[in-house]
């Protein structure tokens, strides 16, 4: 299992991912899955992936080599690309390709062919975006109403985003947000763990502003998460107890 989450607020861009991968209680590797397409000042493309590790490295392979556009003729990278809505298909074709190569003889092995990934940037003087695509190869794009998207285990992570997370949250706020919706994932679901891989970039600025590992002694992150187990202890402290309950209880 894994935890992504890629966030588009008007400043810019967080995304964020774990680092685990699971194939049972005695196979437990580090694999990094958040991958970054950067030629300063022409284009950041960030690339998060979740699911099947094999089916996810082809993937990652097959878009560093190109593969060729169907009504072009020519071959296509993540660096050749003219704007992200192409990135998006560019990932979803490569996808599909693998699901031809690959995911046929998976299943014919009672093996899923799984996989999702999260596709953020901006190419020149085009849009910054944000897109889940899946395992079809089709996608979704985040919007100023629905501002960050996720993959893998989204479920603990998604309350505090939901509640907090809005288009016009500050750049700095969103990623501190994500890392504590990733620290409530890590509390509740082993398959979920350090180290952390951080991309956070302004808008328009066409590279990375922040690239940096969160390791297990980091000393921010471990004072987050013990700030952020105090805070939920006080404020459901300070609730007052249900009327109806009260005296009973």
């Amino acid at each position: 299992m894994t935890y992504c989450v890629g966030i588009l607020v008007q400043d810019g861009l967080v995304m964020i991912a774990d680092t685990r991968t699971n194939a049972g209680v005695d196979n437990i590797a580090t694999f990094r899955k958040l991958h970054v397409f950067e030629k300063p000042g022409e284009r950041l493309i960030t690339l998060a992936t979740a699911g099947n590790l094999s089916a996810s490295q082809s993937v990652l392979s097959l878009l560093s080599d190109g593969i060729e556009n169907p009504e072009t003729g020519e071959v296509e990278t993540l660096f050749t690309v003219s704007s992200m809505f192409k990135a998006a298909q560019l990932v979803g074709r490569t996808i599909r390709r693998v699901y031809e190569m690959d995911g046929i003889e998976m299943e014919k092995r009672n093996m899923t062919f799984d996989v999702t990934m999260l596709l953020g940037g901006q190419i020149g003087r085009g849009q910054m975006r944000l897109y889940q695509i899946y395992a079809a190869g089709n996608a979704i794009e985040a919007t100023t109403d629905t501002p960050f998207l996720q993959i893998g285990e989204p479920k603990y992570g998604k309350p505090i985003l939901d509640r907090a997370i809005a288009h016009d949250t500050s750049l700095v706020e969103a990623l501190k947000l994500g890392l504590i919706s990733m620290d409530s994932t890590l509390k509740s679901n082993l398959g979920v763990g350090l180290p952390i891989d951080i991309v956070v970039a302004k808008r328009d600025a066409l590279k990375a502003s922040v690239t940096y590992r969160i390791q297990e002694d980091e000393p921010y992150f471990r004072d987050l998460r013990d700030r952020w187990s105090a805070a939920l202890r006080a404020a459901h402290q300070a609730i007052p107890h249900p009327p109806y309950a009260e005296e009973a209880l």
